[in-house]
């Protein structure tokens, strides 16, 4: 993973609070707002579209996904991965960043490639027809038996607490079981599917999930964690 977090744009926002652009349902924007609301670092959320991408999001990274993070010295940070160990290095209260970071590193580039291509394919099918769904989902899999085995002496994927390896890889799980839950729940994966419903009952992750009103020019957008 490159050192470098971010680049200095022109122009600077406004408010005091850092202005975060997401998505509700994007694996990646779910793994920055994860890392925020753990942290407890404040920022203001303004929730899109990404059929409808507000231009104000486009004007500071052009690559048009999300999450997008200004700080307040028009620095951008539009990487979820550089997002959380961000907000981490901020306020990291319980330790869950390594460090030593190659281990994560190599953990979340396994999960944004190898797994995220597995994952679409099987998911969009009809739009990936190179391979069928179900190869697709074979593919996946190489991915969640190396999960699955790391959970087989620990209840979380580095060791016996959460850390920041739990919250970087959990949404994109979350997102391939939910194609076929029925399927998930009958496959040989017993740690990983008790590992992935603890998580999705947590405090922390049903706090991130809840709705906001798409944003248009002149809302005020909304404090995110909320108090």
């Amino acid at each position: 993973m490159p050192e470098k977090l971010s680049e200095k744009l022109p122009g600077k926002w406004s408010e005091t609070l850092p202005l975060l652009y997401s998505f509700r349902r994007c694996p990646y924007a779910m793994r920055a707002r994860l890392a925020l609301s753990y942290s407890g670092v404040r920022v203001t959320l303004r929730e899109v579209l990404l059929a409808d991408k507000p231009e104000e999001m486009l004007a500071i990274s052009a690559k048009g996904t999300v999450p997008v993070l200004q700080l307040a010295d028009g620095t951008v940070i539009d990487e979820s991965y550089d997002v959380l160990r961000w907000a981490l290095q901020k306020n990291d209260p319980d330790g869950w960043l390594p460090a030593d970071l190659a281990t994560l590193d190599a953990l979340v580039e396994r999960t944004d490639h190898d797994f995220k291509q597995a994952l679409d394919g099987y998911k969009y099918p009809e739009w990936h027809t190179e391979k069928t769904g179900a190869e697709y989902r074979a593919a996946g899999e190489v991915f969640l038996q190396e999960l699955e085995d790391s959970l087989q002496d620990s209840a979380y994927l580095h060791g016996a607490a959460p850390g920041a390896a739990d919250i970087a890889v959990m949404p994109f799980i979350r997102q391939f079981v939910a194609v076929d839950r029925d399927w998930f729940d009958s496959s040989p994966y017993p740690r990983l599917r008790r590992w992935l419903d603890d998580w999705l009952a947590t405090p922390l992750f049903t706090s991130i999930m809840e709705k906001y009103p798409q944003w248009r020019r002149g809302d005020a957008g909304n404090a995110f964690p909320p108090a």
